[in-house]
């Protein structure tokens, strides 16, 4: 491992697995999954209180593969809910420590992200950060106002890929990504469309608890005064109209699927009904993507597909058409969250940016 490089550990907690990855610079060594038996994780009360469980299993792996640890320099979590805050890479603080502890935006098992890269830090004597939250919030006021004062719209949305992928689409254009106007659309389980302005999410759906377009599993917006009718009319409890808005909503509650290549298969066969839902996500992220061109005055640089929906070039296609008369697309097909991480921390530890204190 050459010594010029920094050596850089990045770990990103799902609910049964902890994918971690080693870099040296902008270089992959490994990527590893380590997954977690359900009934280890029963132990635990909250997602929050896993964090030294997997922090030993990571320790484990590591020196199995003989990894010197005295050489990492920088441990970069998946940023978990801490309060809303402006892009970037931050330093892992005991306040935000705190905070993921308490889970005072909520209790989710990324929150173990910046605990565990903290407590790995402490270990070795290193840095530790965390890189573009899904709770990162730069939306204008104008943004936030619903039309109802009892609600506010969030900002919650793919922070981490979105900003990665506006950063490479900037890199196509020749710019930087602060001198840049894109529109981003993650497209996933959920979608989420974003409005970059010169560097900023400046508005965005979102896309965990209904609004926007529908998703493989999502609902996206629906009809106010039906959803009213249909939660007050006794058939559905309240977790039940949570499940048809995320997680047994969009395709899924259509076609008994949320996997795009059981669709494009039916679809090949004849079946109009697939044809017509399939297409129907394509158009209503179309038109996402088409009124977020007017937040941005027209003024749009760049569009940019991304997530594992943009795997499908049929469904890329779709949205191609309707809006590619607005600006050039890019498509960045799946997701690569690990890369974003270590290069979040990189474009610190080279100075090309300065950490943020939470």
């Amino acid at each position: 491992m050459s010594e010029k490089m920094p050596l850089i550990l990045a770990i990103n907690p799902g609910s049964t697995s902890t994918k971690i990855s080693l870099f040296e610079g902008e270089k992959e060594l490994f990527t590893e999954n380590i997954t977690h038996k359900i009934e280890e994780l029963a132990r635990f009360n909250r997602a929050s209180d896993q964090d030294l469980y997997r922090m030993e299993l990571i320790i484990r792996f590591l020196r199995e593969q003989k990894v010197p640890l005295e050489q990492i320099q920088a441990v970069v979590g998946r940023g978990g809910l801490v309060r809303p805050i402006e892009g970037g890479t931050y330093i892992v603080t005991e306040q935000m420590v705190a905070d993921l502890k308490k889970g005072i935006m909520g209790d989710h098992p990324s929150n173990c992200g910046g605990l565990i890269a903290y407590a790995i830090s402490k270990a070795l004597g290193c840095q530790a950060f965390i890189v573009d939250p899904v709770v990162v919030d730069e939306m204008q006021d104008i943004a936030r106002i619903s039309g109802m004062p009892l609600i506010q719209r969030k900002s919650i949305f793919h922070a981490l890929n979105q900003k990665a992928v506006a950063r490479e689409a900037a890199k196509k254009l020749n710019k930087k990504y602060r001198e840049c106007n894109l529109i981003v659309a993650h497209m996933g389980g959920g979608v989420t469309v974003g409005a970059h302005c010169k560097g900023k999410v400046i508005d965005v759906n979102n896309g965990l608890d209904g609004d926007g377009p529908f998703s493989p599993e999502r609902s996206g917006s629906v009809p106010v005064g039906d959803l009213v009718k249909v939660a007050f009319s006794g058939t559905y409890t309240y977790q039940d109209m949570k499940k048809l808005i995320k997680g047994h909503g969009g395709m899924v509650a259509y076609l008994g699927t949320h996997d795009l290549r059981v669709v494009e298969d039916r679809i090949d066969k004849g079946d109009q009904e697939a044809k017509l839902i399939f297409e129907a996500m394509a158009y209503q992220i179309a038109k996402e993507i088409g009124s977020l061109a007017t937040v941005l005055f027209g003024e749009v640089d760049a569009i940019a597909l991304t997530g594992g929906v943009a795997k499908s070039k049929r469904f890329v296609n779709l949205i191609k058409k309707r809006v590619s008369f607005i600006a050039p697309v890019f498509v960045f097909p799946g997701e690569e969250e690990m890369r974003a991480l270590v290069f979040g921390a990189l474009r610190v530890l080279q100075k090309e940016e300065e950490a943020k204190t939470y």
